[in-house]
């Protein structure tokens, strides 16, 4: 029997595609065969919406795409389902509308029938395949897009065949009687689990080639015909050579009509020849069935190991096994088979007789004469031969190993560069090869004196016994052979004819180990299917099979292997995350330690790096692990958009991110609330299983599948755009009114700098900044304010400054600008009262309250604004039995009407508290997402107005001054005292800072004063130093506001007391 391996191809048009499923919220997700989600986002709505180009990367068996059938060299065709090994050859890509390939083809190991598919599939590739699948939460449809994409794969694979081969019959034939032989094959074949009964005849086919161990017994011709030559016996082979394979047959024919009673053998001779039946006179035998097998799993590259498996090795990267063992196995017994023949040998001898006789008369006569004796001396000669009895040689077909972490559980190993030693074995049915045809033996004449009578020749048993030991002599000579056993180019057993005995044969020599090459199989991948799992035990075995030609054995042989080493798999994965720290927007008084600053309304930026520091394996320690990353995610604790502004997530939700990028770019929407929040981070290795755990920034416990951190971060809303928006003054009417008398603005307003509050340019020129100084009206160069004229102003802030108790305080500063020098010095300001002359604005004395009023005729307060605030507050402040009793629509026209057009307290010269009654909400309330509070959003952002003046008479004295002393020693003090600072500018510095919940103590941001920014200078770009028309230079500081003329008084304007 022989077993061929036949390798087969085949080629497939593969057809795999990616599936987008649209959920409720206009995200779409494509969920993989690991449970690898990757998201993306919408184009267009409704009945049109697809998803957008997104690039996804997965792992496809390509096994389910294979051709049903494939086909050897000779086109022959074998069922897919018998194909052993398959594996994948090549791979294209097929060019189609519908995706747009990664790389020139698709990834993928020869050996193996695993392909890594990258590519991009979404708007604005065409779609292969759309279609309705639900319907959302609203009413709108749900749609499922898939997306093909055609591949073209090679594949090969090899499927098995057995054959064997047998001549008919054994027969017995009579000198010149012929016979017909058979010769037939049979087939196993690779679809077959049992032989049949199917023989094919090649008796005369090509192939096939007929001979006879001994043509003098039996010969044979090319078509299997035999003719009986002589007695004896003849082994007649039939030896069939196709492809592949080698086959051969035998059947005995025996000459003759039965043989001697004594044994089988009877050589062709005289008659009377006869042998015994040769019978086993020692034994000579050995055997080796200890294949010394040992075998290794370790990690690619043999010699150049990338990792420990002891230690661990990661899914996705590749094994290889090897295995040693002996390079034949054996099993052989020679028989010493003894035994005599016997035969009869004439042998003839002349004799001369001579003698003398006596006759009377005569006297003594010489007599003479010639006999002939023959005698039949029968001979015995012994013989004794080798003869094959057992022999097996068995080649190595396969080693197979065992592990958790190949594929499959296992692999099998073919041997490669394997050549088996060749054998010849001749087991003969011939072994003794009788005398030739045995003839008379005549001996030299010889002469006997007889003396006095004639010599009794017939009867002289000396002489007879003489002629019996000569014939013994000069006998024929027996000749024997052994079988044939020729191993590996060694002639085991000789099997040429010699006389009497042969020579004893050899021993088969002990198997050499075969080298590291034989039994290698590198590149064996680990599946991305395979959990973590330590020290995972490996088995193998090595499997013989019995040489064609050895003698029948009752199995093929495989062997255990023992010691091979174990298997770790841990799949490393590590997330050393940050989020960014913006410093430069933070305006808090006291930026939190340790906490990334992220800012309401602004982009910030999460790095979740690739590469950190894991176990100190081979292989692993500090190095970027993005191969084993099969997801990488964020969890926010709050609402996010993604960088582009073009996602939404909510709140507490994982979001899935490029695990190929390392920096991401969010979105804080304005409508968080502020405070401490923990950002998680997450990477996921591609082996996780459902339900996997996590371990803080690196997986080092390979229980886990997960790294996981976390990063503090404060969330810090904004105070920004101070304006000056209104000046009482009547000068500048003009300004902010569009005609005299009238409430309609302008639209100027004097902003702290020419930008806006993250630094781009507003748009509005250096004139219409702070502070109103000389130069700031459009018309009147000299232009500022009279004391006793009241400014208005309102500024934004963002964040979670809705409260009742939220307020915005103001601390005022007061300077004078001498007109001619420009020297700038603090003073102090006093002014009367109605009881009490020169009160110093600060001072216990100083009790003049300020109000506002917020919906007032020219401060011009949108609708919108009051309207929002108003609906707020019904939702928000009252509870269900303050409001039982008004509509929504009725508490608007009453907060609007009445309520806003109440004076509400501000505070006093010295320190201005602006609260809720002067707060409108200004937040966005379009385009935000379904699950945000509108009325949150709206409250988000906050709109505080508010008004200051000096009054009208005001007495101003350098900082420190100690008025009453100086009075005292000056004969009193009258309003033209000239310790009182007249030509030249007051200027009203403003500090501003916010406070929450009413914590006056522990002001909560710094509109110039925070540690790390100053939102005044740094961003709005407050000018330090400003020139007026005249020249003059004025030295500048953060927070100034306006200029008021020292020693001009809104008394002195005849229309001082008229409004506008």
């Amino acid at each position: 029997m022989q077993t061929v391996k036949v390798e087969v191809r085949g080629q497939a048009d593969a057809l795999p595609k990616v599936v987008w499923v649209q959920s409720d919220t206009d995200i779409w997700v494509a969920t993989f065969d690991n449970g690898t989600r990757v998201e993306t986002g919408t184009y267009s709505s409704g009945a049109n919406a697809v998803p957008l180009k997104k690039r996804t990367d997965f792992e496809l068996d390509m096994t389910n795409y294979a051709p049903s059938s494939m086909t050897d060299m000779q086109k022959n065709s074998f069922s897919k389902t018998y194909v052993k090994e398959l594996m994948i050859e090549d791979m294209t890509w097929t060019n189609e509308p519908s995706f747009e390939p990664v790389g020139s083809k698709p990834l993928f190991q020869e050996g193996s029938t695993k392909a890594t598919i990258k590519v991009s599939t979404g708007y604005p590739l065409d779609y292969s395949l759309r279609y309705k699948y639900s319907t959302r939460y609203d009413g709108a449809d749900k749609f499922m897009a898939e997306y093909y994409i055609p591949m073209l794969v090679n594949y090969k694979g090899y499927v098995v065949e057995k054959k064997k081969m047998r001549v008919l019959d054994n027969a017995t034939l009579a000198v010149g009687q012929t016979k017909e032989m058979k010769a037939q094959v049979a087939t196993l074949e690779y679809n077959m689990s049992d032989w049949n009964d199917n023989w094919y005849d090649v008796t005369t086919a090509s192939e096939t080639v007929w001979t006879s161990d001994n043509s003098a017994v039996a010969a044979v011709d090319a078509s299997g015909k035999v003719t009986a030559k002589s007695k004896g016996t003849a082994t007649i082979t039939a030896q069939w050579k196709k492809g592949p394979y080698w086959l051969y047959g035998a059947a005995a024919i025996t000459v003759g009509t039965g043989g001697d009673p004594e044994g089988p053998e009877d050589p062709d001779g005289p008659p009377g020849v006869k042998c015994t039946k040769p019978s086993p006179e020692r034994s000579m035998a050995g055997e080796d069935f200890n294949p010394n097998a040992s075998a290794v799993i370790k990690a690619d590259s043999r010699g150049s190991e990338r990792f420990n498996v002891a230690d661990g090795i990661p899914t996705s990267e590749s094994l290889y096994g090897n295995v040693t063992a002996k390079e034949y196995l054996y099993n052989y017994k020679y028989n010493k088979m003894a035994g005599t023949c016997t035969f009869t040998v004439p042998v003839t001898r002349d004799f001369n007789l001579r003698w003398v006789e006596y006759v009377f008369g005569v006297g003594y006569k010489h007599r003479s004469e010639n006999v002939t004796l023959t005698y039949d001396v029968k001979v015995t000669k012994p013989y004794a031969y080798w003869a094959v009895a057992e022999f097996q040689l068995y080649e190595i077909v396969r080693a197979t190993l065992l592990n958790y972490a190949f594929e499959g559980g296992g692999i099998s190993i073919l041997p490669a560069g394997y050549d088996p030693p060749d054998f010849v074995l001749a087991a003969y049915s011939t072994h003794i090869q009788p005398p030739p045809q045995i003839k008379t033996i005549v001996l030299r004449d010889k002469d006997i004196d007889g003396g006095t009578k004639r010599p009794d020749i017939e009867n002289d048993t000396r002489e007879r016994g003489e002629m019996e030991a000569e014939g013994s002599k000069r006998a024929p000579k027996l000749y024997v052979r052994n079988d044939l056993l020729e191993f590996a180019g060694q002639t085991i057993m000789n099997d040429g004819w010699v006389e009497g005995q042969t020579e004893m044969p050899g021993e088969i020599p002990e198997a050499r180990i075969i080298n590291d090459n034989v039994l290698y199989s590198p590149d064996h991948i680990i599946p991305t299917s395979k959990t973590n799992k330590a020290d995972q035990a490996s088995s193998g075995r090595i499997y013989y099979e019995i040489m064609n030609g050895s003698t029948d054995a009752d199995a093929n042989k495989d062997f255990p292997i023992y010691g091979i080493n174990s298997v770790t798999v841990h799949t490393p994965v590590v997330i050393y995350p940050s989020v960014s720290d913006d410093r430069a927007h933070n305006q808090k008084t006291n930026p939190a330690e340790g906490r990334s600053a992220i800012i309401l309304d602004r982009p910030f930026t999460v790095e979740m790096p690739n590469s950190g520091q894991h176990a100190n394996y081979l292989g692993y320690g500090n190095r970027n692990y993005l191969k084993y990353i099969g997801s990488k995610q964020v969890r926010f604790p709050f609402d996010v958009y993604d960088g582009t502004k073009s996602a939404f997530y909510s709140k507490n939700t994982w979001i899935e991110v490029d695990k190929s990028k390392e920096s991401f770019a969010f979105f804080l929407p304005v409508w968080v609330d502020e405070g401490f929040y923990d950002v998680e981070f997450r990477t996921i290795a591609h082996n996780a299983p459902s339900g996997a755990t996590d371990q803080t920034n690196a997986n080092l416990d390979l229980k886990h599948h997960i790294a996981y951190d976390t990063v503090p971060v404060d969330a810090i809303g904004r105070v920004y755009d101070f304006r000056v928006t209104d000046i009482a003054d009547y000068n500048w009417e003009s300004v902010f009114r569009t005609e005299k008398g009238g409430r309609t603005p302008t639209g100027a307003s004097y902003w702290v700098g020419l930008n806006g509050i993250d630094g781009a340019a507003r748009g509005n020129t250096s004139r219409f900044t702070l502070p109103i100084r000389p130069g700031s009206h459009p018309l009147y160069n000299n232009a500022v304010i009279k004391t006793g004229y009241h400014f208005k102003f309102d500024l934004k802030t963002k964040g979670n400054m809705f409260g009742a108790q939220d307020q915005i305080a103001i601390t005022p500063a007061f300077y004078f600008i001498d007109a001619k020098k420009g020297t700038r010095t603090p003073v102090d300001l006093y002014y009367h009262t109605g009881s009490k002359s020169y009160v110093k604005i600060g001072s216990p004395s100083d009790k003049v309250q300020r109000y506002v009023v917020l919906n007032e005729r020219l401060r011009n307060v949108p609708a919108e604004e009051l309207t929002d605030t108003a609906l707020y507050k019904y939702d928000h402040d009252y509870t269900f039995n303050q409001v039982a009793g008004i509509g929504r629509s009725q508490f608007v026209q009453n907060f609007i009407r009445k309520t806003t057009k109440q004076r509400t307290a501000v505070g006093s010269f010295s320190l201005l508290r602006l609260p809720e009654g002067v707060r409108t909400l200004i937040g966005p309330k379009t385009d935000l997402p379904p699950s945000v509070d509108p009325a949150r959003a709206n409250a988000a952002v906050q709109k505080w107005y508010g008004e200051y003046s000096l009054p009208a008479d005001l007495y101003a004295v350098a900082a420190g001054t100690n008025v009453a002393e100086y009075g005292r020693t000056h004969g009193g003090l009258t309003d033209k005292s000239p310790i009182f600072l007249k030509d030249g500018y007051i200027v009203v510095n403003f500090n501003i800072e916010t406070v929450r919940d009413g914590n006056t103590d522990k002001p909560h941001l710094q509109y110039i004063d925070a540690p790390l920014m100053n939102q005044w200078f740094g961003l709005e770009g407050f000018r330090r130093s400003a020139d007026d028309p005249y020249g003059r230079t004025f030295a500048l500081l953060d927070g100034d506001v306006v200029f008021y003329h020292a020693d001009q008084s809104s008394r002195g304007d005849f229309r001082s007391m008229v409004t506008h």
